[in-house]
């Protein structure tokens, strides 16, 4: 793959051999986002497990202390007794079974998290095909399946993030914007890499922890030490 000038000079910034600290690895990852836009700043993760296994499967969902940097459309599909407490949160949508045929019909999505109550996920489930591709599909690990939707909305409007392995054991999440400085990036990360090495499966053997590393949207991947994370 061919990359352009600028991430051709990033490159040259950073040493692909080493393994650098955390404060050391975001100052890199913000020094190389040079696109015109606020580049959002990503942390991967390589776990030492194999997600094929259900008792390996890592997935959750945590508050970042500083947000991600984005705003959030939130959408609640709920019964009547629930609709005045998901608007004074600060949903965006917020409706029941026209909500459900919305997407099911016109394939309506201009939302970025989607919140339900138990007893409407028999109706939700049916959108799995549309919403599970796009990581849409509420899941109560993550929070997005409740009976108190107020809190799950303004968590997800203060930043909760949800974190799951793809097909090659790796954690993919945006930790916020290169803007944010190297302090705010830091606890942002501190907070995520927490999360992941509490959900640690028991049935996980070996390293838990293989691989860190921050990247900007445009830049080029810088590696961090694991050292503080085992």
């Amino acid at each position: 793959m061919k990359h352009g000038k600028k991430y051709t000079d990033s490159q040259k910034l950073i040493d692909s051999t080493a393994l650098y600290e955390v404060p050391e690895a975001l100052d890199l990852c913000c020094k190389t986002a040079k696109a015109k836009f606020d580049e959002t700043v990503e942390l991967h993760i390589k776990l030492g497990v194999d997600s094929r296994h259900a008792d390996q499967q890592v997935r959750g969902a945590v508050v970042l202390p500083n947000g991600t940097g984005k705003t959030m459309r939130v959408l609640v599909i709920c019964k009547a007794d629930k609709v005045d407490a998901a608007k004074e949160a600060g949903a965006d949508y917020v409706g029941s079974e026209e909500m459900v045929a919305k997407i099911q019909g016109e394939g309506w999505m201009d939302f970025d998290v989607l919140i339900t109550t138990p007893d409407m996920m028999g109706q939700v489930g049916r959108l799995g095909k549309v919403l599970g591709p796009r990581g849409l599909m509420p899941n109560p690990k993550a929070g997005t399946v409740t009976p108190d939707v107020a809190k799950a909305v303004v968590d997800a409007k203060a930043g909760k993030i949800e974190y799951r392995l793809d097909k090659t054991n790796i954690i993919h999440c945006p930790i916020g914007k290169a803007s944010f400085g190297i302090e705010k990036l830091e606890e942002n990360l501190q907070t995520l890499m927490e999360a992941v090495v509490k959900a640690k499966p028991s049935a996980a053997k070996g390293t838990y922890i293989r691989s860190v590393a921050v990247a900007s949207t445009m830049g080029p991947s810088v590696r961090v030490s694991t050292a503080k994370f085992i």
